[in-house]
C-alpha cells in the first residue's frame, strides 16, 4: 500500500475512560489505533478498576462524547443532579442550586457503567482492543513496547509510531518515560484521605433521598458527600484528616465508624444498614495532586488525563478534565504530520488549564467542608445570583464558568479571583442584600469585568 494513503498509528496505554474516550476520536479520524489495558475486559468479567464509583459529568465532558457521537449512549444512565443538598447537623436541608434552572446542571454516572459504553463504541469505531496487557518497559530507540500478561507471565512485544500514556495516576508509560528523561514529577498528597460506603434503595426500589442532587453533609475540616446512582442506590463517600480527632487515624473500626455517624452525621445512619461492614471492608483511598513540568518526549510519547495531571475530586472535574484533553489531543493530530509539534502544542495548550483547575479543586475542597453552610458564603452567593441577573454578559458565575461552560479554565480561574474579590467587597459588614449599594456595585462590575464569550477551541 502507499505509505501516504495508509492511516497514521497510534498506541494507546489504557482503555479507561480517557483512553476508550481517545481511542474512539482517532479511530473515527481514520487512525490505526491499538489499546494496551492492564486489566481484563469488563464487558466480560465486569469492572475492576478505579475506587472512584461515581463521577460528575459536565458540559465539557459531555461536549466530547458528543464530539465521539457518545453522548446519547452515555446520558442514558446518567442522573441529574440540580444543585448541593447541604444536610446541617441538627437535620434541616437546603438545595443550593448550581445554576439558574434544569439546564444548568451536572450528571452522576457510574465509572464501570461509562467504561463499557465508551470500550464498545472504541471497538465500533475500529479501534484494536488489548486487555491483559500491562506495560512493562519501553525501548524508546528501537519504537518497541513490552508488555506482560500477569495471568501466565507471557510477555508480548509491540511495534509503536506514538504512545499515548491514558493509565492515571500511577501511569507506567510516565514511568518509563521518566527512566529515559526527567519530567519533573512532583506529587502533593492532600492531609485527607476518603472511604466510600453505599445507601441502598429503599423498600419499595426508589431512591431513600432526594435523587436530583449531590448531598452533602459540611462539618468544619470534614465532611460525607453522597451520589446517586441510576440503581437507585447512593454512593456515600466519607473525607476526614489522616490525623487528629476525628481522623483516620482515630477512627478505624466499624463500631468507631458508626459512633462518628451517630454524633456528626446522625440523619444518614439510617440510611445506611451496611455501614460498619463497609467501613471494614473498603480501604481508605489517598488524595493528591501531580505535577509534571514536561508531558512529552519528542514525537514518541505523551501523557493525557491522571496520567498528566492528577487532581483531588473536589470540583468534579477530572473526567471532565481528562475528557477535553482527548479532544484536543486529537485536533493537534489531525493538524499536522509532525507528531513532536502535535505533542508539544497539545501540552502548551492544555497544561495552564490543567494547573489552573488542580488549584481549583483545592480550593473547592475548603468550600464544601467549611463554608457552604456560612452566613458570610451564602450572602456572597445571593449577591452573585443577582449580578448575573443584573450583568450576565459580564458577571458569570465561579461554578457556571467551570461546570456549563468551555472556556479555558485559566480564564475561569482569573475572573473567578476577580469577581470573588467584588462579592467581599460590597457584602462585607452588611447582613442582607438590602443593605447593599448597587449603583457602586453595577459600576464595580463594569469596571473590572469584560463581557464573556463562551469561545473555547
Amino acid at each position: 500500500m502507499d505509505k501516504t494513503h495508509s492511516p497514521r498509528h497510534i498506541t494507546l496505554i489504557g482503555a479507561g475512560l480517557a483512553g476508550a474516550l481517545l481511542a474512539t476520536l482517532m479511530a473515527r479520524a481514520g487512525w490505526r489505533v491499538d489499546v494496551h489495558e492492564k486489566r481484563g475486559d469488563p464487558r466480560l468479567k465486569g469492572y475492576e478498576g478505579g475506587r472512584s464509583i461515581n463521577l460528575a459529568l459536565a458540559e465539557r465532558g459531555r461536549h466530547a462524547l458528543r464530539m465521539a457521537d457518545a453522548d446519547g449512549a452515555v446520558m442514558r444512565q446518567a442522573v441529574m443532579m440540580r444543585g448541593r443538598m447541604v444536610h446541617a447537623l441538627d437535620g434541616r436541608q437546603q438545595l443550593q442550586r448550581y445554576g439558574r434552572d434544569d439546564s444548568e446542571v451536572i450528571w452522576s454516572i457510574h465509572r464501570g457503567d461509562l467504561n463499557i459504553t465508551l470500550l464498545d463504541l472504541a471497538e465500533q469505531a475500529g479501534a484494536n482492543l488489548h486487555f491483559h496487557h500491562r506495560l512493562e518497559s519501553v525501548d524508546f530507540d528501537a519504537s518497541v513496547a513490552r508488555f506482560v500478561d500477569d495471568r501466565d507471565g507471557r510477555r508480548i512485544e509491540s511495534g509503536f509510531s506514538a504512545l499515548v500514556g491514558a493509565d492515571g495516576a500511577g501511569s507506567s508509560l510516565r514511568a518509563a518515560m521518566m527512566a529515559r528523561e526527567d519530567l519533573g514529577e512532583r506529587t502533593e498528597f492532600l492531609d485527607h484521605a476518603y472511604k466510600e460506603l453505599e445507601i441502598p434503595p429503599a423498600a419499595d426500589g426508589s431512591f431513600i433521598m432526594e435523587p436530583n442532587a449531590l448531598h452533602i453533609w459540611p462539618r468544619g475540616h470534614y465532611m460525607c458527600i453522597a451520589l446517586p446512582n441510576d440503581e437507585r442506590t447512593f454512593t456515600v463517600t466519607l473525607f476526614l484528616p489522616n490525623e487528629g480527632d476525628p481522623s483516620f487515624a482515630s477512627v478505624r473500626t466499624g463500631a468507631e465508624a458508626k459512633a462518628l455517624f451517630l454524633r456528626d452525621f446522625p440523619d444518614a445512619v439510617p440510611l445506611i444498614p451496611e455501614l460498619e461492614e463497609d467501613w471494614e471492608a473498603n480501604p481508605v483511598g489517598l488524595l493528591a495532586t501531580l505535577y509534571l513540568d514536561r508531558w512529552h518526549l519528542g514525537g514518541q510519547a505523551v501523557l493525557l488525563g491522571d496520567a498528566a495531571h492528577a487532581m483531588v475530586p473536589f470540583h468534579g472535574q477530572g473526567m471532565n478534565c481528562a475528557f477535553e484533553d482527548c479532544v484536543s489531543l486529537a485536533r493537534h493530530l489531525q493538524a499536522t504530520e509532525d507528531l513532536a509539534a502535535a505533542f508539544a502544542a497539545f501540552e502548551a495548550e492544555r497544561k495552564p488549564d490543567a494547573l489552573a483547575i488542580q488549584e481549583m479543586a483545592l480550593e473547592n475542597y475548603v468550600e464544601m467542608r467549611d463554608k457552604v453552610d456560612d452566613s458570610g458564603f451564602l450572602l456572597q452567593r445571593e449577591l452573585e445570583l443577582a449580578l448575573q441577573q443584573r450583568h450576565p454578559d459580564r458577571f458569570v458565575p465561579h461554578y457556571t464558568m467551570v461546570s456549563f461552560m468551555r472556556i479555558p479554565y485559566s480564564v475561569a480561574q482569573h475572573r473567578s479571583e476577580v469577581q470573588r474579590a467584588l462579592l467581599v467587597r460590597h457584602t462585607t459588614g452588611r447582613g442582607t442584600l438590602d443593605q447593599v449599594d448597587w449603583a457602586a456595585v453595577d459600576a464595580d462590575v463594569a469596571s473590572t469585568l469584560a463581557p464573556l464569550v463562551d469561545a473555547a477551541p
